[in-house]
């Protein structure tokens, strides 16, 4: 008998220490779990919004080895909503470099993850680089905005296998003040709207990730604090589209 309870006690001891336990912050109507990022309801510009950072003794970040330990699981999670397969992300972001900051060129890195798989396993992502958005240099501004698919194609792997442009692009977007983003998301594709602009940003012809479904989730990277409102989710059918005509170039 004594041998069986203490079997038990082992077991049930293992499995409590193997089961992760997420902080939870409530904005509103909705929660948010926190994985890998420091976070807080503050009161930001006469509104309550939430405020994340990345936690860098969850996951440590190299400067030598970028690709490897940026672009990971460190985001906030909106609980009760893992089916996420198509339809429209809005979000009102705010981006700031910590000070002093870790990272020197950091750029303000923010943006949604969606399709995230259970375990943090898989996920797609479009973000900002608000602090070359509207630098005095075409080749910088095009980076500001980036798409990447977890974990088998993140930024580096795209730039090194894609021609330029294919999964970067340029926005509008600034350092310290609100950037409204909308990301339609269809099957293979997804588009980026900045701001209720008539006419999309940014265009993903064709995502590579292996999650087709899954939640969605408020992501910040090395050196910046994002503060985030207004998060909405609408859930939609699949579109039949037609692609649009082949540009050779001229």
């Amino acid at each position: 008998m004594k041998t069986t309870i203490l079997m038990l006690l082992l077991f049930f001891g293992t499995f409590e220490a193997n089961a992760q336990s997420f902080r939870k912050l409530k904005l509103g109507k909705q929660t948010f779990e926190l994985h890998n990022v420091t976070g807080s309801i503050v009161d930001f510009k006469g509104k309550k919004v939430i405020k994340i950072e990345r936690d860098l003794t969850a996951i440590p970040f190299d400067a030598n080895r970028l690709e490897s330990t940026v672009d990971e699981p460190h985001y906030a999670k909106l609980v009760d909503f893992e089916d996420f397969e198509n339809g429209t992300i809005e979000i009102k972001m705010y981006s700031q470099i910590q000070n002093p900051s870790p990272y020197p060129p950091a750029a303000g890195f923010i943006g949604v993850y969606f399709r995230i798989a259970e375990e943090d396993k898989a996920f797609e992502s479009i973000y900002l680089r608000p602090k070359v958005g509207r630098i005095n240099n075409q080749m910088a501004r095009n980076h500001a905005v980036q798409y990447f698919s977890y974990p088998h194609a993140k930024f580096q792997t795209l730039r090194d296998k894609y021609p330029a442009g294919t999964y970067e692009g340029s926005a509008p977007v600034a350092l310290n003040e609100w950037i409204a983003m909308r990301i339609e998301v269809n099957g293979e594709t997804a588009e980026m709207f900045i701001d209720n602009m008539k006419y999309s940003s940014f265009i993903v012809n064709k995502m590579l990730g292996t999650s087709k479904k899954g939640s969605i989730g408020l992501y910040v990277d090395i050196a910046t604090i994002g503060y985030f409102k207004d998060l909405k989710v609408t859930k939609k059918a699949l579109k039949n589209t037609q692609s649009g005509e082949k540009i050779n170039g001229i």
